[in-house]
């Protein structure tokens, strides 16, 4: 099937067509060369050697599916040190698109290994999800497909093994984002797995002038998030293959059905329980708080975080986490539609939130977009956290009809939007001065980060709709100091997912969280970083654990990947 590549469309302040602004929001203090208007990231997917185009099918079937997906993910899938990149196609399974896995060579190039790999697969490929399921020391993945789930272990040797079946998983729904978790704290990561619409691809929908566009996500049922208890290894399992019990049931997850995109697994109540939250499109979402007994209630409402500032339920999609504000407490940011406002949650006090996306700088009409992928990490060092947002409409944006085949794509491009933070829960649009970034709009849909070239800045990988995948490398200059941590559980042999990191210097306390699964349809790399601004070097670190047990670890210099292993503080 013959590939769509969406024309690269430059754009300026005028942006009218696609009903956008371009006014600078309130000034923050920055480097003089960022304030100028010198661009944080720079475009290197071709330098970088990677060629991967997005299939989604045929442009003229208006599959919803297609329209939806598909994402990513950064992970170290060889233990070499250095990130990979696995991306996802979504031309069917008859396709002759397969799933591509790229290997970071120690060039910094990257070297497409998907033929046996075990990963090379077809299908209405929509998520991945990345954790070390039997805690042997390889991450494992796992795809979510619109009528189906595959979970492939990872053998040590660059290969993976399709154990779906063997483990217990079967999901035949519309599967968007996934997330591996340890919701009772046993050591084994769990699964949680969004499920999407009861959609059926016969029925015919049409848009703003009797044209034909893709159907209205209202016109169907949404369905039930399922719940996959991680077992362990049953006595005799071929090659450490661990078994799944679905506790969806049993959980309470199934009491509450929804149109779920976006899913982000933390600690929302302060209990050091990890919790489940759930974006959905068009409906309240979902926040389900552990009860520690491996049952959940769903207190999306009573915590504020079930509708936005205005009391509606938009078309809620991909989630960020991170503390914008200072207090040491995180925050959550949710994309909507280009006609809605995208949310910014601010927790306080503990477990509580509310909706100040206005009072950040975030409501304009210069900010809105059909936001997907969503990150809020510190891109320029100076101990704020900073948003980017991949953006691409749902809604044709022309009244006309649709574009010829070669074209087809067009009428839903929009540009990416990116923000800086103040560290005071405000932010400032540079999307009009980040034009590698924002400059070309595009059917985007997942975007994941990590720290790919190990200088210590934050990158970007950006995925699109039946166009090529971009790697962003982070150029922003000057940068304050960093710090990097990986989070290990030597007990484990794993990352220490869901424990969360304190860092105290001379200007202050920053927290991070340790989670691999956020934004959309996306896994990222599971090392957390700090911006550590004019500081040289950290007096202490402080983690809490995933099982809540605290540890205090010695103050380092700044401008470097360290790794705390649990008891070594």
């Amino acid at each position: 099937m013959r590939h769509m590549r969406i024309a690269t469309v430059f754009w300026s302040c005028s942006l009218a067509a696609l009903g956008l602004g371009c006014r600078p929001g309130s000034s923050i203090s920055l480097p003089s060369e960022v304030r100028d208007g010198s661009p944080w990231f720079r475009d290197v997917t071709r330098e970088r050697g990677l060629d991967f185009v997005h299939d989604a099918g045929s442009p003229g079937a208006y599959f919803l599916p297609q329209l939806m997906g598909s994402g990513a993910a950064l992970f170290d899938f060889n233990g070499d040190g250095h990130l990979d990149i696995y991306l996802l196609q979504n031309g069917g399974p008859q396709s002759g698109s397969v799933n591509r896995l790229y290997q970071q060579m120690d060039d910094g190039h990257f070297k497409d290994v998907s033929k046996g790999s075990g990963l090379d697969i077809a299908g209405y490929n929509m998520g991945v999800a990345v954790g070390d399921i039997n805690n042997d020391g390889w991450p494992d993945l796992l795809v979510t497909q619109y009528g189906g789930v595959k979970l492939f272990l990872n053998n040590g040797n660059g290969t993976f093994r399709d154990i779906t079946r063997e483990a217990g998983l079967d999901n035949p729904l519309w599967g968007a984002s996934a997330v591996f978790f340890d919701y009772d704290r046993d050591g084994w990561l769990d699964l949680v797995l969004v499920n999407y619409l009861d959609y059926s691809p016969s029925r015919q929908c049409g848009g703003a002038g009797g044209t034909r566009d893709y159907c209205n996500p209202n016109e169907f049922a949404g369905t039930v998030t399922r719940l996959f208890h991680n077992r362990g290894i049953p006595a005799g399992a071929k090659a450490r293959a661990v078994r799944f019990d679905d506790a969806t049931a049993s959980s309470g997850l199934a009491r509450k059905a929804g149109p779920g995109l976006g899913v982000l697994c933390a600690d929302f109540n302060g209990d050091g329980w990890p919790d489940i939250f759930v974006t959905n499109d068009g409906r309240p979402n979902h926040l389900w708080i552990n009860q520690k007994d491996s049952t959940f209630r769903e207190e999306a409402l009573s915590r504020g975080l079930a509708f936005n500032g205005m009391g509606n339920a938009p078309a809620n999609m991909g989630i960020a986490l991170g503390d914008v504000d200072g207090d040491n407490l995180f925050d959550v940011f949710v994309t909507h539609l280009t006609s809605e406002t995208h949310a910014l949650w601010r927790q306080g006090p503990r477990g509580l939130f509310l909706d100040r996306a206005a009072a950040a700088g975030l409501a304009g009409a210069d900010c809105r977009g059909t936001g997907f992928g969503t990150i809020l990490e510190d891109f320029n060092g100076d101990g704020a956290l900073d948003l980017a947002i991949a953006n691409g409409r749902v809604i044709r944006a022309k009244a006309s009809a649709a574009a010829s085949p070669d074209r087809f794509w067009e009428p839903y491009a929009e540009p990416n939007h990116l923000f800086a933070g103040d560290g005071a829960g405000h932010f400032r649009n540079l999307t009009h001065e980040n034009t590698p970034f924002c400059g070309t709009a595009g059917v985007f849909r997942g975007l994941a980060c990590g720290d790919v070239d190990g200088d210590g800045a934050v990158d970007l990988l950006v995925t699109q709709v039946a166009g090529p995948a971009r790697l962003f490398r982070n150029v922003v200059s000057p940068r304050g100091h960093w710090l990097g941590i990986r989070v290990f559980d030597p007990a484990l042999k794993r990352d220490a997912y869901g424990a969360e990191v304190t860092v105290q210097t001379t200007s202050g306390r920053q927290r991070r969280w340790v989670n691999a699964g956020a934004s959309y349809l996306c896994s990222h790399d599971p090392r957390i970083s700090f911006g550590l601004g004019t500081a040289s070097r950290v007096e202490s670190i402080q983690v809490r654990w995933p099982d809540g047990k605290e540890e205090i670890f010695a103050g380092r210099a700044a401008d470097q990947w360290i790794t705390l292993r649990k008891g070594g503080g």
